[in-house]
């Protein structure tokens, strides 16, 4: 049976149908680059090119459906976009794909294969499990990429490891608990939304599970 991540009473009252289904990896060997996964890559933006047309993706049921949680959450989506559709339409204006490690660049082509964003944690840095919950006003969070904390309104959908933020949901994984050359184990999170269909998280899980471990090794569950 696939895991699913715990939401608080809060969240599943204010969004019926919100979740994000867990694929946990052991012994994964994380490199700098691979010419594998960069040949994959050049597969996957030939593929993109084929599927996708930029103004088609406003419409299209499965962005729209995280576009409108955003509202919902007081996020701008045209301002930061859900990871798939931004790095959808990074490869349809004819930027390259970002090239961080062989772990995020390959969860990267499956979010963008899938169209469902993704998320990674480093499995061993995390305090414990962990809970989507809503942010209390004041709550700080350091996320990846951020030069100094942001200080939350309050109501934000939060992942929280039982000592700190590990995630703003689902668009901004924390600093602290991100995947480096140093990993071995790792949390991946299939990130929903409203709207989205647990059958299309597991199809994307699914897609994850064949991806990660082709480039990085080690044995992926569910």
């Amino acid at each position: 049976m696939p895991e699913y991540l715990k939401l608080s009473r809060g969240l599943q009252e204010r969004f019926p149908g919100l979740a994000a289904q867990i694929v946990r990896f052991s012994g994964v060997t994380v490199a700098r680059e691979s010419p594998e996964l960069e040949q994959y890559k050049t597969e996957v933006t030939d593929r993109i090119h084929e599927r996708w047309d930029v103004e088609e993706l406003r419409e299209h049921p499965t962005f729209r459906a995280y576009r409108d949680f955003f509202w919902q959450m007081d996020i701008d989506p045209t301002k930061i976009r859900p990871a798939s559709e931004a790095l959808i339409r990074r490869v349809l204006r004819g930027n390259p794909i970002p090239k961080i490690n062989t772990w995020v660049d390959a969860y990267n082509l499956v979010s963008m294969e899938s169209a469902i964003p993704v998320a990674s944690f480093d499995a061993g840095l995390l305090g414990g499990p962990l809970l989507m919950r809503e942010a209390v006003e004041g709550e700080e969070f350091l996320g990846i990429g951020m030069k100094k904390s942001v200080v939350l309104g309050g109501g934000e959908a939060v992942i929280e490891d039982g000592e700190r933020l590990a995630a703003i949901y689902p668009y901004r994984d924390a600093d602290y608990s991100k995947v480096t050359m140093k990993t071995r184990d790792v949390l991946m999170l299939i990130c929903g939304a409203p709207g989205i269909t647990l059958a299309e998280l597991e199809e994307s899980a699914a897609l994850a599970m064949r991806a990660l471990p082709r480039f990085c090794g080690g044995a992926a569950s569910k």
